[in-house]
């Protein structure tokens, strides 16, 4: 796919993962090959469910400090909508996105994750938004996913220290999904892509567009919303296999053709 990312294709799970060692800090260049990466994902209908991986060591240890601290206001003042809009092209993936993370998921490499639908930590990761530290605020999604997923008390305690937050206390919280030893995080992750690439894929983007849309609205046009991606869905074929298959054989036994 590119020199920092890399994207590969088996039984319906995209991995795009994450190539620039040691610490995979995420630049310019990485963060238009994560566009791009999103995109192709995105338009592949092969590919039902994705994993983020950074690898055995790290997920992301944060943005480039030093592109960062070349750059001027007016330079940012350019940069920041591209910066932000690079990792909403990986949230907007209408699959199911699954963050695999160990190590370090922090700064950017935190707001990455948070793009993802679930998170399965390494019950030894580290995770955190320390842009703080550098006299600055995240600027990638932190301040408006974060609250989202864990509270704005939780969130703003996290954001206004900096500090670094455990992988337990991560699952406490409510920031991951899962934990798993740092040696299954892939795995784990990849069997749980594998069950939701399973599944009825149009079903399975309508709700994610219902849940993540629905968020920006108020409770009446989400409802509405909600009442028209249902009804669209009595088109599919996935539909009728499920329903035909719930009344002959009971729940769970449909197989899904993604159409």
């Amino acid at each position: 796919m590119g020199e920092l990312t890399r994207v590969e294709v088996t039984e319906g799970v995209a991995t795009i993962r994450l190539v620039r060692p040691p610490m995979n800090v995420i630049n310019t260049a990485m963060q238009e090959e994560l566009r791009a990466a999103a995109t192709r994902v995105s338009d592949d209908r092969a590919v039902r469910a994705v994993v983020l991986y950074g690898g055995e060591k790290v997920f992301a240890a944060g943005a480039d400090v030093k592109e960062f601290a070349a750059m001027s206001h007016a330079d940012m003042v350019r940069d920041a909508a591209r910066l932000s809009s690079a990792f909403d092209a990986v949230a907007r993936i209408g699959k199911p996105v699954i963050a695999a993370v160990n190590g370090y998921a922090l700064g950017g490499g935190c707001e990455l994750a948070l793009a993802a639908d679930l998170r399965v930590s390494a019950d030894d990761a580290r995770w955190g938004q320390p842009e703080i530290a550098l006299g600055i605020i995240p600027g990638a999604g932190g301040t408006q996913r974060l609250p989202r997923l864990i509270g704005p008390a939780r969130a703003k305690e996290l954001i206004f220290t900096g500090r670094f937050v455990g992988a337990e206390e991560a699952l406490a919280i409510g920031l991951v999904d899962q934990l798993a030893p740092a040696a299954q995080v892939y795995p784990t992750a990849l069997a749980l892509a594998r069950k939701l690439a399973a599944g009825p894929t149009l079903a399975l983007a309508a709700a994610k567009r219902a849940i993540d849309d629905g968020l920006g609205m108020e409770l009446t046009g989400g409802l509405a919303l909600e009442a028209e991606l249902f009804a669209a869905l009595f088109a599919t074929a996935d539909r009728t296999a499920g329903m035909d298959s719930f009344l002959a054989h009971g729940p769970g036994k449909a197989v899904f053709s993604g159409e």
